[in-house]
């Protein structure tokens, strides 16, 4: 059985690429808005939980950050800037569920309260989305590029004598091509999008 929030595989041949659920959404396909809620519920519900927020506000801001971006996703410039957009409007959220409440917390402390838990969910959601960026960034390179970053990425890390002989590749050849594969990299838009943000 899935855990609550547990995200669904993708349906074949329906694309996972931020750009094209974004671009599907906006024609408002069902099944964009389905993986694009299932892919962003973790940073959500992260946000609402370092809120410190019971299950029944957490859901109501769940639910009103998705409200949210229904109304806003045509006006969302960059698809991969989505992950830090819904981390700021479900923090704005929290913040307004909070001030409605009246929350037991001294005026004193509230917004270095805030403050942290902001920064803290900003800076997940941030790293989630330069995550995502690198996977589909790598997914984008030859089979052999592919290979050869998965195991210089394992950890702990190979020996170059390993990789080469997982690879069946001379250790000399090794980091020339590991060089041409950051290179590559450095040219994905998706990372480059990332990194602007």
């Amino acid at each position: 059985m899935l855990p609550q929030h547990a995200v669904p595989c993708p349906r074949p041949g329906r694309s996972t690429d931020l750009h094209a659920l974004v671009a599907a959404a906006r024609r408002r396909e069902a099944w964009a808005w389905d993986a694009i809620v299932a892919r962003f519920t973790p940073t959500v519900r992260g946000v609402a939980r370092r809120h410190r927020l019971g299950d029944a506000d957490e859901d109501e801001v769940a639910q009103l950050t998705w409200i949210r971006l229904l109304g806003a996703i045509d006006r969302i410039e960059d698809p991969a800037a989505l992950g830090g957009w819904l981390a700021t409007t479900a923090r704005r959220e929290c913040l307004r569920v909070l001030a409605a409440s009246r929350r037991e917390v001294p005026v004193e402390e509230a917004p270095a309260v805030a403050d942290v838990a902001a920064a803290a969910a900003e800076d997940v959601a941030a790293a989630e989305e330069r995550r995502q960026a690198l996977r589909e960034a790598i997914a984008g390179l030859r089979d052999r590029q592919r290979e050869l970053v998965g195991l210089l990425l394992c950890d702990p890390p190979l020996s170059y004598e390993e990789v080469g002989r997982r690879l069946g590749m001379p250790v000399g050849s090794i980091g020339p091509t590991r060089l041409r594969c950051i290179s590559r990299l450095r040219r994905d838009d998706r990372l480059a999008a990332v990194r602007a943000a």
